[in-house]
């Protein structure tokens, strides 16, 4: 897609966007891809090859069921992502995405633990697979350090190894994110955009099935084709923080 045809789409979608009212953005590790981090495979992305070096898949290694019964191999890949993470600023789809609340009434559903959404500034962020910046310890329930450099970390209470509020692989999500997405949900929202995400989840496809079944407009913004793609109103194949830097200035055209 050339420059011009993006700019005429996103004059299109800003005109909708500005009456929309309510605004549910959906995102995925492709948000962040231009703050440098990967978007591939692992929690909030990291690892594509078959097997870590530890012989496992990184769907095992790093699953509920390997944090329980090895938790030092679980942490050494948490590790890796926590220091990929480190340092890392927002870039433009963020920011942007916290700008049309000044427009809209804006809720962010994200896949993502790296916390990015909330350092630009977005103020209703729901944090469906957890976050890095926060860790417990899961024996006794104490708060723990998220900044501490020992892998693994223990609990400074009872001793035991410590873990991030993120979700694990084959661990079920957090009950009050998911209720307070459902809630969201209820309230019903005039525009769904699903951004830098595979969209493989039953919670993402539903709203977005919900939104199709309504009426609502839904944008699908991905370089990739998705099972989404054919179906949403409108699929935009250019990067997030290109397509949404487009969209700011169709929204705030004319404005300092």
């Amino acid at each position: 897609m050339n420059e011009a045809s993006l700019e005429l789409i996103c004059h299109e979608i800003a005109s909708q966007l500005v009456d929309a009212g309510r605004v549910l953005f959906i995102t995925g590790a492709g948000v962040s891809a231009d703050s440098g981090l990967p978007t591939y495979r692992g929690v909030s992305g990291l690892y594509n090859s078959e097997t870590t070096e530890d012989g496992l898949p990184i769907e095992e290694a790093m699953s509920g069921g390997c944090f329980a019964e090895h938790p030092e191999i679980t942490w050494k890949y948490l590790a890796q992502i926590q220091h990929n993470c480190e340092g890392v600023k927002p870039n433009a789809a963020h920011y942007v995405i916290a700008e049309l609340e000044k427009r809209v009434e804006v809720v962010v559903l994200t896949q993502n633990v790296d916390g990015l959404h909330t350092a630009a500034g977005s103020t209703n962020v729901i944090e469906i697979h957890g976050t890095l910046r926060e860790r417990f310890c899961p024996k006794c329930g104490t708060e723990a350090r998220a900044d501490d450099p020992e892998v693994p970390p223990r609990c400074a209470v009872c001793g035991a190894i410590v873990r991030p509020k993120v979700v694990l692989f084959n661990e079920v999500l957090p009950e009050a994110a998911l209720q307070r997405f459902t809630e969201e949900c209820q309230r019903g929202f005039g525009m769904v955009f699903i951004v830098g995400t595979s969209a493989v989840f039953p919670y993402i496809v539903e709203p977005v099935i919900q939104a199709l079944d309504a009426g609502v407009m839904t944008v699908e913004i991905n370089p990739a084709i998705t099972q989404l793609s054919n179906h949403v109103d409108c699929h935009i194949p250019v990067g997030a923080a290109d397509t949404l830097a487009c969209l700011y200035e169709a929204v705030f055209e004319g404005e300092e």
